[in-house]
């Protein structure tokens, strides 16, 4: 049987490939080949108590990466991975895509507005969207847009033009299809592009978080958007979590992107990371186990989120 191989101190660690990742985000081949040395870190790990603390890099067209993190590394690890992405693709095609969730990402991206990345990114070629937005207005509390303006926005020379919002004086049907319809305007002048694979938008980069019951964005288990694979963006009345009136990104825009990044904190996550990455019974798949860009995913954990792996 194929095993995965780590080295933490001196010691060569071996886990055996059926206790790695339960979902479907696997390579055409029945094996996974990881094309570089697992990286631990920051923690100490029990060998016979599997391996939270894991980076691997799957062969083929899927990318996975996991690591764990103490929570002020995972903060300065996820400035550092949007810093080089953004470095990337200002400098590749002058524009820099990347999309937004609410909860607590915001939080964790706060080492963005230290050194050095406050003076050395090129904030102006940035351009800011929301996976899912709550159909309230833009100073409301629940608002994923005035999250992201407090904790992160109005400290960045990001030019109010580049941030697109949605527009919070329609309903949820009309925002969700004005949403699209911006980003179909954008797409014709192209600040976004095309994924030449699926002809969805494609966005450098998507941050996203994950509920308990493992929702991404407002796509929750069980739900008929969770399907949707037309749609750019849809819109939900009834969603299991307050405020009921929402947009959101499909999964088909999602997984167009060319990045993404997982951040899931707190040990009320650890079930549904459980049944996402460990060796679940768990025959539901869970929105978080559909999340598959066309490059690479990356999971930021904490090792209270990683304690059932």
């Amino acid at each position: 049987m194929a095993s995965i191989h780590s080295t933490l101190s001196s010691n060569t660690l071996r886990f055996a490939l059926s206790s790695f990742p339960n979902t479907n985000l696997q390579p055409p081949s029945s094996h996974i080949f990881f094309s570089r040395p697992l990286t631990f870190k920051g923690l100490t790990v029990n060998p016979k108590s599997f391996p939270a603390p894991l980076k691997a890099s799957m062969a083929g067209t899927d990318n996975v990466v996991i690591e764990v993190f103490e929570q002020e590394d995972l903060a300065v690890s996820l400035a550092k991975y949007v810093a080089d992405l953004s470095n990337k693709f200002t400098s590749e095609r002058g524009a820099f895509t990347v999309c937004l969730s609410g909860g607590s990402l915001i939080k964790y991206l706060g080492k963005l507005l230290e050194p050095p990345y406050y003076d050395s990114l090129e904030w102006s070629k940035w351009h800011v969207f929301w996976l899912d937005e709550r159909v309230v207005p833009k100073t409301h509390e629940d608002s994923n847009y005035k999250l992201a303006l407090d904790g992160l926005l109005c400290k960045v020379p990001i030019p109010p033009g580049n941030v697109h919002a949605i527009n919070d004086t329609l309903s949820a049907e009309g925002a969700a299809d004005d949403y699209e319809t911006c980003l179909r305007e954008l797409v014709n002048s192209s600040v976004i592009t095309l994924s030449p694979s699926s002809g969805f938008p494609k966005f450098d980069l998507v941050l996203l978080g994950m509920g308990p019951d493992g929702h991404v964005a407002s796509l929750f288990p069980g739900h008929p958007l969770v399907q949707e694979n037309k749609r750019w963006v849809a819109f939900i009345k009834d969603s299991p979590k307050p405020p009921p009136e929402r947009i959101t990104f499909t999964f088909p825009v999602i997984n167009a992107s060319a990045y993404a990044a997982l951040v899931v904190t707190g040990k009320g996550k650890a079930d549904a990371v459980h049944s996402v990455l460990g060796k679940s019974q768990n025959s539901v798949k869970l929105p978080a186990g559909l999340v598959s860009p066309e490059e690479e995913l990356k999971w930021f954990l904490d090792k209270d989120a990683a304690s059932k792996l």
